[in-house]
């Protein structure tokens, strides 16, 4: 009989065959870059920016198991439903689940006698992940598999044949905190609904859960830690549920959703989600999700191992920050009330770290996603009367000096965001930076942080600066003269720290006097008390609201440049007790902490761009890898590590964000494709690109001649294309003319 392809089929057919075509940008991503040494990055599975990240957990064994995992591990105790990804304090952990074979066990045990508890080996041979689906066969013999959407877990057990099938759903574990109460319960044969409250680096974490089940369960037994209740529901700090079936074989799949506001939205947002039970369906929506934004900057290389970390990398830059909502829009703030929003709500904001990259990466290539961001830090201060310091799932942990914050709400304020109150938006940074806690009550008055009453006095200080430089363009934007006036000249304190005699900024006490303890290159405490995760070597870079200004401090622009030359190549006794934040180590420039990702940048300031470049591109090519352990010099941080790798590799970088301004450094691909706003693409093209030719030597912009050494926002955004000339020598004219530098203002 013959057999006719209908139009439709045809149709279908074009379609498949156009997908298969398409590129797969998920295919260079490797998770596990930067999932072992210091980098902390979330091994497992999510959608970009979700609520969700489920993934396997180790034991907990000190610093470098904050996100749960780590590479050099071996032993695996569950699979929990949320996780932190590059953070240096570990939290979240939540709602830990781990199947098994054989005797009931509901004790974690230790590392040292794993098997008198419910953890398995595990191989790497046996483990697989990607962005949207993770997979590891257990040395207990069960395969698992997950997935996730928004606000949902997805696990897939494969049990092998004819032995007792455990399923243990821990609300005791979690990662660095300790849980308040926990509850679980059993409302029909294939639905448990429960929390886990929980206090750690988040003081007063509520996560509501419920699990959908594939198979009736008959079988299901509460602990109070390891003893047995009687009912199939339990209220403690320990509880724990474990789901069994005899002698079974085959298949158990898992539906967890999660929710800050009850287990009733916990189960809508999974009904609503995630319907049916199809894994490969919803691990396949999750690879598109994924892929639909990575795809929004494309490269062209030939150097497959550039291509595997950048676009790792651009992965990593969509993790955190998390959605903070249910479905129905309903939310817990700040005030741990219950509020409903009309715009996707968000928590995870490690604002000292992201404000320098990440921030203004999205205001690149994520422009969508800028105001939900943004009115998600407004209604936190809306609810706490400050905006976001760290802020972990409605808490606020203060972690890390400075009121970050502001200057991603000035960021979008002054690069025309409009999906925002901007009322409300200027009410926040001015109250927020006119508060008395943590030295402002100095800092507003103009007077210097007393070291000896405030901790980490001159970071606290410098990060002010910043903000308020920020909200200075803010408030000149909005024509508030008065204000623009008082907060630039606010900016301008770092001044009252600058100690000529040593050539740093310092701590000094109440009445003026410099604090006595100091070397600029020691990098362990009592030598950094007055600062944050860096030396005086790596602090006296940081004004970039008046880089112009500081080059006078320093001396001008000779001297400026001399002592930027000498932080690459200081070398400083080894110090063991300095804080493994402060890693990357270039001379004394630490790549691997923030306070530095701006510094290579301001030779452009200073008409030397030639050496941004060259910093540049040493950085991309020597602090950047394809394995786990060296795969990110540092702390991940939430993606900004990342954000750094993804502008430096196209060419430019913000150093102070609110200005509008990218400088020019070194471009690592011979093209780079954006898509920005309205369906419009910049392009950056590398001309006469290679490892030996990495200085710009002229530019062009949208093919007319382009003498600047930085790019503005607004010309990013109006789409077109730039071309650099790249040479293997330093043309020392390019950028040497005032007018064609960066400014702090413009």
């Amino acid at each position: 009989m013959k057999k006719f392809i209908t139009v439709p089929a045809l149709f279908l057919i074009a379609g498949l065959f156009h997908t298969a075509k398409a590129q797969q940008y998920t295919s260079f991503v490797d998770p596990y870059i930067g999932s072992g040494g210091h980098g902390h990055v979330f091994v497992g599975a999510s959608v970009p920016l979700g609520a969700v990240q489920v993934g396997p957990n180790n034991f907990m064994q000190g610093w470098d198991w904050c996100s749960g995992y780590h590479y050099s591990d071996s032993i695996i105790i569950g699979f929990s439903q949320t996780h932190l990804s590059g953070t240096g304090i570990g939290d979240l952990g939540d709602v830990l689940i781990m199947p098994y074979t054989g005797a009931v066990k509901t004790g974690k045990a230790t590392p040292k006698n794993y098997t008198d508890g419910y953890g398995s080996k595990f191989s790497h041979a046996n483990e697989k992940v990607k962005p949207g689906y993770y997979a590891v066969k257990l040395d207990n013999g069960v395969k698992v598999e997950l997935t996730a959407s928004e606000r949902v877990a997805y696990h897939r057990y494969h049990f092998p044949a004819n032995k007792d099938a455990r399923i243990l759903i821990d609300l005791k574990e979690g990662i660095g905190d300790r849980p308040t109460e926990t509850y679980i319960e059993q409302t029909d044969a294939t639905t448990f609904k429960g929390y886990r409250f929980s206090r750690g680096w988040a003081n007063d974490q509520h996560l509501y859960f419920a699990i959908k089940i594939s198979k009736p369960v008959t079988d299901f037994v509460v602990y109070d830690d390891s003893t047995a209740l009687t009912a199939k529901n339990g209220k403690a700090k320990a509880i724990k549920g474990l789901i069994s079936f005899k002698k079974f074989s085959g298949d158990v799949d898992l539906k967890i959703g999660i929710s800050a506001v009850s287990a009733e939205n916990a189960l809508t947002n999974l009904t609503t989600e995630i319907p049916g039970w199809n894994f490969e369906q919803v691990a396949a929506l999750a690879d598109k999700k994924w892929n639909d934004e990575l795809s929004k900057i494309k490269i062209e290389t030939s150097n497959n191992a550039e291509k595997k970390i950048f676009y790792t990398a651009l992965f990593h830059t969509l993790i955190n920050p998390s959605l903070y909502n249910d479905v129905n829009g309903e939310y817990r703030g700040a005030d741990k009330q219950v509020h409903k929003a009309a715009f996707n709500n968000y928590s995870v904001f490690s604002l000292w770290d992201t404000y320098r990259a990440l921030h203004p990466l999205y205001t690149i290539f994520q422009p969508g996603r800028v105001n939900d961001l943004v009115q998600s830090m407004l209604v936190i201060y809306q609810q706490q009367n400050k905006l976001p310091v760290w802020h972990l799932m409605s808490c606020e942990t203060n972690t890390m000096p400075g009121v970050s914050s502001a200057q991603v709400v000035a960021e979008a304020y002054t690069k025309g965001f409009k999906g925002f109150d901007k009322t409300l938006a200027l009410e926040a940074v001015k109250n927020s930076m006119m508060r008395d806690e943590q030295g402002l009550k100095y800092d507003k008055i103009l007077q210097q942080i007393p070291y000896d009453s405030v901790r980490e006095s001159v970071a606290k200080a410098l990060e002010y600066g910043v903000s308020n430089a920020s909200i200075a363009l803010m408030e000149k934007k909005a024509g508030n003269i008065s204000d623009y006036e008082y907060f630039n000249k606010r900016a301008h304190n770092y001044k009252l720290y600058f100690d000529s005699s040593s050539g740093f900024f310092r701590g000094r006490d109440a009445a003026g006097a410099w604090n006595p303890v100091f070397d600029p290159a020691r990098s362990s405490h009592p030598y950094i008390d007055d600062l944050a995760e860096g030396n005086h070597w790596q602090y006296i870079w940081l004004v970039p609201g008046d880089v112009e200004g500081l080059m006078q401090l320093l001396g001008g622009e000779a001297k400026f440049t001399a002592k930027l030359d000498s932080l690459f190549v200081l070398q400083a006794p080894y110090d063991p007790k300095a804080p493994p934040d402060i890693a990357g180590l270039i001379g004394q420039y630490a790549h691997g902490n923030e306070p530095c990702h701006h510094v290579l940048y301001l030779y452009a300031y200073a008409g030397q761009q030639w050496k941004s470049a060259e910093k540049a591109r040493y950085v991309l090519n020597n602090l950047y890898g394809t394995d786990p352990d060296n795969g990110v010099s540092g702390n991940d941080d939430c993606g900004q590590m990342s954000a750094w790798y993804i502008l430096s590799s196209l060419g430019f970088y913000p150093v102070l964000p609110a200005n509008g301004a990218y400088v020019f450094g070194s471009p690592l691909f011979n093209k780079a494709s954006l898509k920005v706003f309205n369906n419009k693409t910049f392009t950056v093209e590398a001309v006469n690109n290679s490892p030996e030719n990495i200085y710009i030597q002229h530019a062009e912009l949208n093919g007319k001649p382009y003498t600047k050494t930085y790019i503005m926002y607004d010309d990013i955004m109006n789409g077109g294309t730039l071309k650099l000339f790249m040479g293997n020598k330093p043309n020392y004219a390019y950028g040497a003319n005032a007018a064609d530098r960066p400014k702090s203002v413009y």
